[in-house]
């Protein structure tokens, strides 16, 4: 142990002896419990609460003002062609990074010839990666990324565009409604190792103020809403 590990360990103990906890109270543990098994919700705010309209506008306008493109098609063909053209008119070679997930793997990729698919975990010359969001929270225009082979989680660090396809559908007004989503899909306690969770493309403010994008992900963010 190192010696800032055993000053951090020394002060918790200490801590922990003033709050006399010892970690087997049954009282904090049954908090615990009942937190979890509950799933308690925090405040709402009144935004959240709109209908299916509102909140895909509220969605389009929360990413938009983040600095994220955003684009709505009506059919998986048009989500394909939109990917297509946004590589066109960026200069960006045509090849597209994308894990095993069905609902992408299944988009009619054909009627965009020019795109070379490449599947599996991002690498560090790929420009372009593509994941689908399982669920999107309109009140902060966040998208919800779940870790695993069918979306892997370099594909939302290592290009420099990082495209998001997300069903209208999906769209939820809140962040309670998003996790809800979650564990509907992977059963109670059966979460993936990683839920990321993305409202716009990397960009930092550090030094001097200037906004920098790309700091610690994609330069740009495009999502495409289907529906």
């Amino acid at each position: 142990m190192s010696t800032g590990d055993q000053a951090r360990a020394a002060i918790l103990s200490r801590i922990r002896g003033a709050l006399g906890v010892t970690g087997r109270e049954r009282t904090r543990e049954t908090a615990v419990e009942d937190r979890l098994s509950r799933h308690p919700r925090g405040t709402i705010p009144a935004r959240a609460l709109g209908g299916r309209a509102a909140l895909l506008q509220m969605m389009t306008a929360m990413l938009e003002s983040q600095g994220a493109e955003v684009t709505k098609v009506g059919t998986p063909e048009e989500a394909v062609k939109a990917i297509e053209a946004d590589l066109g008119a960026h200069g960006l070679p045509h090849e597209l990074r994308l894990g095993s997930d069905p609902a992408l793997v299944a988009l009619p990729w054909s009627s965009a010839s020019s795109l070379q698919l490449r599947s599996g975990r991002a690498a560090p010359q790929d420009r372009a990666g593509l994941s689908r969001a399982v669920a999107a929270a309109a009140e902060t225009g966040t998208l919800f990324l779940a870790s695993g082979v069918d979306n892997p989680t370099t594909l939302a660090f290592l290009p420099e565009v990082h495209f998001i396809l997300v069903g209208a559908a999906d769209v939820v007004g809140s962040y309670e409604e998003g996790f809800d989503r979650l564990r509907a899909m992977h059963g109670e306690g059966g979460l993936p190792r990683t839920v990321n969770l993305i409202s716009g493309p990397s960009r930092t403010a550090d030094i001097e103020q200037t906004i920098v994008r790309g700091a610690h992900g994609p330069k740009r963010l495009h999502v495409v809403i289907l529906g």
